[in-house]
């Protein structure tokens, strides 16, 4: 999926797509065709980097049921002629998510929405799981004849029907169909059913791929073969070092270390790196600064998979470096470091933002180590970085931080997250947020009220309003 465009942070279209608390307490300050038309854009062109692991679609939802928002935007966006043709989950993905909230919620015209894409749409398979979770037996019966023609009755179709069966999320809809009495549906799926089944065990019992041969030799050789495949096997190539190698070959895999090709290097290095062999952190250093660039990747990844005090020691050397070392040296630091550190985390915080921006992948763990070394400092970057990442589980950590770090941070960010998307943001706003601004004592009564709230964040909701919380 290419990177969606995400508009500036101040306007009402970014702070949606964002999913940050004040789009939607902007959204319902805004008029509301204006409103409706931002949150329309962000449901049918996901703004979401990783749309597997960030959350949208609750957010979405309840911004709809404020605003009373139709749904025909969806409608045209999931009957739109590109839904066959490019059918990749995260054109549709949201869209169905959303509806799934909207359903649950009561909205029927999002459930009938739902049985008919499920009936006609390409990502059908996500509209059934949808369903699943929230359609009555009838409704869901009502699909086994429609689903079921997807799949002809031929060898491939039967293949076919298998796999989806298989690998589908939520069982329910077949077990309803393999009950069915009629022979097109019953039998059908009770046959996929146990080919699947049958498949998996198959699976299981197949070599998972070519093996190394058992002996330190076999197993650089292997290691190379793959990286000149396209493969880079270094840490399955080092846990294979670990059964075969012993302390006589101690020699020649700091050999293979130096100077042997670049699969045996990067092997060697993982495995030294694991056995915290007092050789392995110079030959990082070493393999870092050289001109192989897959060599150099992987001395950084065998550093950051250290968990010792010499690690440590060698990170606080390290940690000023320009390059990609140094910046791994830091977010060591961040990790496991001391508060003799917080000065160099810092550095590398306010470094980071300036040369890559808020979406950069090395801020996560330096976000963490600012709130758990508790850099007050640190402050005005977490802030920064809370308003302008892209990335809604960054700026969940950032709250995370700015709640050890920032003494304005309950009266301010953490009234706002009360209305975020990630229920780990909630969660931390549920807990922090200052129960004298009257919009967070009726936003904690409307989350413990709602059966679509995360379990966690209810049982933080209650640790603020139950018979022994201070009275809101």
């Amino acid at each position: 999926m290419f990177d969606p465009f995400i508009a500036p942070s101040g306007t009402l279209l970014g702070l949606l797509q964002r999913g940050r608390g004040d789009g939607t307490l902007h959204a319902l300050a805004a008029p509301r065709p204006e409103a409706l038309a931002a949150l329309n854009h962000c449901v049918v062109s996901d703004p979401r980097h990783d749309w597997q692991v960030e959350n949208r679609s609750l957010y979405y939802a309840r911004l709809y049921l404020d605003l009373d928002g139709g749904i025909e935007e969806i409608e045209r966006h999931l009957g739109d002629p590109d839904d066959h043709t490019d059918t990749d989950d995260s054109r549709t993905g949201l869209a169905l998510s959303v509806l799934g909230h909207l359903a649950s919620y009561g909205r029927d015209d999002a459930l009938a929405l739902l049985r008919r894409y499920a009936a006609t749409g390409a990502n059908w398979a996500w509209a059934l799981d949808e369903l699943a979770l929230r359609d009555d037996d009838a409704g869901l019966r009502s699909l086994a004849l429609p689903v079921l023609g997807r799949f002809p009755a031929t060898e491939e179709g039967t293949a076919a029907l298998a796999a989806a069966v298989r690998d589908s999320f939520e069982p329910r809809p077949w077990r309803l169909w393999a009950d069915d009495p009629r022979e097109a549906v019953g039998a059908r799926v009770r046959a996929a059913t146990e080919q699947g089944s049958f498949d998996r065990w198959q699976r299981q019992m197949r070599s998972g791929g070519p093996r190394p041969g058992w002996s330190v030799e076999a197993v650089f050789d292997w290691a190379q073969q793959a990286l000149e495949r396209g493969s880079a096997l270094h840490v399955p190539a080092a846990r294979c070092l670990s059964a075969v190698a012993g302390p006589e070959d101690r020699s020649q895999i700091l050999l293979a270390a130096r100077d042997g090709s670049e699969g045996a290097r990067c092997a060697a290095l993982h495995y030294l790196a694991e056995a915290a062999d007092p050789a392995v952190l110079d030959l990082i250093e070493t393999a870092a600064t050289g001109p192989a660039r897959t060599v150099a990747d992987a001395a950084v990844a065998a550093f950051e998979r250290m968990t010792g005090d010499e690690a440590v020691e060698r990170a606080r050397r390290w940690a000023r470096r320009p390059d990609a070392l140094g910046a791994s040296a830091a977010g060591i630091l961040a990790c496991r470091g001391t508060a003799q550190d917080a000065p160099q985390v810092l550095g590398a915080l306010r470094e980071a933002v300036r040369g890559d921006g808020p979406d950069a992948p090395r801020l996560w763990c330096l976000v963490d180590g600012a709130g758990r070394l508790g850099i007050g400092c640190a402050a005005p970057v977490l802030r920064h970085i809370y308003r302008e990442t892209s990335s809604s589980h960054l700026r969940g950590r950032t709250a995370r931080a700015l709640a050890a770090t920032d003494p304005s941070f309950p009266t301010g960010f953490a009234v706002e997250c009360l209305w975020d998307c990630e229920e780990t943001t909630r969660e931390v706003a549920a807990l922090h947020a200052e129960t004298g601004d009257i919009r967070v004592a009726e936003r904690l009564r409307r989350l413990a009220a709602d059966p679509a709230e995360e379990a966690e964040v209810q049982t933080a909701v209650r640790s603020r309003i139950g018979p022994d919380a201070p009275a809101l």
